[in-house]
């Protein structure tokens, strides 16, 4: 969770957006480029999946002191400082103000920390959760998004509206809590056969999270919240952040006691990484895996229909919550409105993220459903989201925000698992973060070439605003086209890839 505190930053550019954009001198255009390569550092993450298959691919307790999932995590870590340290200092004037380029390099550095930190904690879990990986995955991934709504309150208890504040929170906050979360994260040499339970309860207790989240936000809005009520609830936040640990000493003190009966059934990780196996009448469970490497699998069809999915999904939703602040400014959303719609999105894409994970992993199990077919799914509602954001009716950024919210963070839960069982768990993390690569590239083309080009032949050459629908109706309506076109693509993948889940993967759940 402490990665997932780190990654759900990026989803709170829309605070400091106009900020950057003024203090800077920035057109649309150069505030969309600058922002694309946030996403660039974000998404192009294969020196972390090398880096975790030098470092962490191994079994955990091999004696040397530079092993593990931790490694991976500080190296981010160091990325994560550098980069917003430098954007508070050029925002807020302890240096000169940079030329674009090196504002672009301070971005990517703390885009680029994302996929140590996401590496480590996805791959990590489908290891040892390997039955259950779209569960497992969603959860994790899930707090990157919710993260961003935590750190949404965080801005307006400690920062009191300033945009500058929050950046130097950013840098220095979050980088407190991954240091003292990362040594918790390693891999386990053993799958116990109730895995299933304990992610039940992180689930539930996830979803508890969400709804006192909402409920925060909702009487914020509608009565408003003094600074003491403020600081009462952000302390009940955090005490529902931590109760996470209260399952995992829980799951701990089960296999202690399953140990010392010598009774329940376990394989070696090991198993994970190499042969087939399947669920037995002796309860010892197995998974059946193709292990490819990023040369192999790019040589497949099916790595470009994921691809070229990704692109239309990620891209569309990416550039969405890159722009949602200017097409709030647009419509005449009061601050307030702005900073909730960036909260919601948080929860939106937590949604997301661990109720695709969660409900792919249902139907997989008890229907045999190939996951594609829940991205097919998912980006045929986007296109909907699109479209009622492109109506600039009133109310139409919250309901748009939500279905695309949504459909943005399913597309997070089911790639890396959908990787996971198509090109196998051994060199998931490169070949995860080979796809990822479409969401920068898809946040370029929608976010620089189509709304900052269409705002900025509309708006005022004086100070480079814009009013009314026309600012970003057109780009939307484009953008769901595209989001439809993806669907079509994972379609495709799903008609491809079901004989491969009804001969491999459906006999791996076999009870």
């Amino acid at each position: 969770m402490g990665g997932g505190r780190g990654d759900g930053a990026s989803y709170t550019f829309g605070i400091y957006s106009s900020l950057l954009k003024s203090s800077q001198s920035y057109d649309q255009s150069t505030l969309d480029t600058v922002s694309v390569y946030k996403d660039i550092g974000a998404n192009v993450g294969i020196l972390s999946g090398l880096f975790y298959t030098a470092v962490a691919s191994g079994k955990s307790g091999s004696g040397r002191f530079f092993n593990g999932p931790w490694v991976v995590i500080f190296v981010g870590l160091l990325q994560w400082v550098l980069g917003y340290g430098f954007i508070w200092m050029a925002a807020s004037g302890v240096i000169d103000r940079p030329p674009v380029a090196v504002m672009c390099l301070f971005m990517f550095f703390a885009g680029h920390c994302q996929p140590f930190f996401n590496t480590a904690i996805v791959v990590t879990a489908v290891r040892n959760f390997s039955d259950y990986g779209g569960t497992a995955v969603g959860i994790m991934k899930g707090y990157v998004g919710l993260s961003g709504a935590i750190l949404v309150q965080m801005y307006h208890i400690c920062c009191e509206g300033d945009p500058t504040s929050y950046i130097l929170l950013l840098a220095v906050v979050p980088s407190l809590l991954i240091l003292t979360a990362m040594p918790l994260v390693r891999t386990y040499d053993t799958v116990i056969a109730s895995d299933k339970k304990h992610l039940n309860g992180l689930s539930a207790i996830s979803l508890i999270i969400v709804i006192y989240l909402m409920i925060a936000i909702l009487v914020e809005n509608l009565i408003g919240m003094s600074k003491p009520m403020k600081i009462c609830s952000f302390t009940i936040l955090l005490l529902l952040l931590a109760s996470p640990l209260l399952v995992a000493f829980r799951a701990q003190r089960e296999e202690k006691e399953r140990f010392l009966s010598l009774d329940f059934p376990v394989t070696e990780s090991t198993t994970l990484l190499g042969s087939p196996k399947l669920n037995t009448s002796s309860g010892v469970k197995v998974v059946m895996t193709n292990d490819m490497n990023v040369l192999e699998s790019i040589c497949t069809t099916n790595f470009w229909l994921l691809f070229l999915a990704m692109i239309c999904g990620m891209g569309s939703g990416l550039a969405t919550v890159n722009n949602i602040r200017q097409m709030g400014e647009s419509l005449r959303y009061s601050t307030v409105q702005l900073n909730s719609l960036v909260s919601l999105w948080s929860i939106w894409n937590f949604l997301g993220r661990f109720g695709s994970g969660y409900i792919s992993d249902a139907y997989l199990h008890s229907h045999g459903w190939p996951r594609p077919i829940f991205m097919a799914i998912t980006l045929g509602i986007m296109a909907i989201g699109h479209i009622i954001m492109a109506s600039g009716l009133l109310g139409s950024l919250y309901i748009g925000t939500l279905l695309v919210g949504l459909a943005y963070g399913s597309q997070w839960s089911l790639m890396p698992t959908i990787t996971s069982e198509i090109f196998g768990v051994l060199h998931m993390a490169t070949i995860f973060y080979t796809i990822s690569i479409a969401s920068p590239v898809g946040s370029y083309i929608f976010s620089v070439k189509v709304i900052g080009y269409l705002y900025d032949k509309v708006a005022s050459e004086d100070d480079h605003s814009c009013y009314g629908n026309h600012c970003f109706g057109t780009s939307f309506v484009i953008m769901a086209a595209m989001a439809l076109l993806g669907s079509l693509v994972a379609l495709v993948l799903f008609f491809r890839t079901k004989k491969f889940y009804a001969t491999l993967v459906a006999k791996r759940i076999l009870k």
